[in-house]
């Protein structure tokens, strides 16, 4: 019997590719068969990544720019799988947050992920490739001083419906909404909010999910490799939790 979930001679991009649920996701990508192309602004990241992912190369753009995401993805020779993961977050509630950085994250989270389906789209077209977006259990849920980034991760899940509306037969697109997991996004996070009580806020992280844990970035990453399946050809304009049941409580 062959290995359910290969993606022998497909190619795929994964955008924040080297680091988090995006580094796990590109490992996960070549052990299945992918030629994953690394999408980051990190170079020495992108790169040490590469050395180790047979097949894999870096492609260094900002994705909120519009004319350098343009350059980079119309010159591909082709594509079959698009993972959006690339994005950032942003604590306050409503009256604190600054409209700088609301826009900051928009550009990131929304348009970035905008611009990378706009020009990736003919070539999945040609392919009748995946896209997998990487939303937030923020996109289905109120969380607590998290304004920006539930709105953000909101018109992430929208966006995924919509597409998978205009293109029913031509690309599966998908969305995948993570509770909290532990990422150096994480730790970034107790860093620069809760420096002097990391280990009590990481404690009250992992309560957060009924299960007791953090999610894991290799959980998120094999997911986005069945959904970019062949296996997963009826699956298309879904949300997936994947959230130690956060959305069922």
């Amino acid at each position: 019997m062959n290995q359910p979930f290969r993606l022998d001679g497909k190619t795929a991009l994964v955008t924040g590719g080297a680091s988090g649920i995006g580094e796990q996701t590109s490992r996960a990508l070549t052990k299945s068969g992918a030629n994953v192309i690394i999408v980051d602004i990190d170079r020495s990241k992108a790169e040490a990544l590469s050395a180790q992912l047979p097949g894999s190369s870096v492609l260094i753009f900002d994705i909120t720019d519009e004319a350098a995401a343009k350059t980079a993805l119309s010159a591909l020779p082709g594509l079959d799988i698009l993972i959006n993961n690339a994005g950032i977050g942003l604590v306050g509630g409503v009256e604190e947050t600054e409209a700088d950085d609301f826009d900051r994250i928009y550009r990131v989270n929304v348009r970035g992920l905008y611009l990378v389906t706009k020009f990736a789209m003919p070539h999945l077209r040609a392919s009748k490739g995946s896209i997998v977006n990487i939303g937030s259990v923020a996109g289905l849920v109120g969380v607590k001083k998290r304004f920006a980034y539930c709105a953000t991760k909101g018109a992430v899940v929208a966006m995924t419906r919509q597409l998978a509306v205009d293109y029913p037969t031509e690309v599966r697109v998908n969305c995948i909404c993570p509770g909290t997991v532990d990422t150096p996004f994480v730790e970034g996070y107790l860093e620069k909010y809760h420096k002097h009580e990391k280990d009590k806020v990481r404690a009250e992280l992992n309560q957060r999910q009924p299960v007791g844990r953090l999610g894991k970035p290799e959980e998120i990453a094999w997911m986005a490799v069945y959904l970019s399946s062949d296996e997963a050809a009826f699956v298309h304009g879904s949300v997936v939790s994947i959230d130690g049941g956060w959305t069922a409580a």
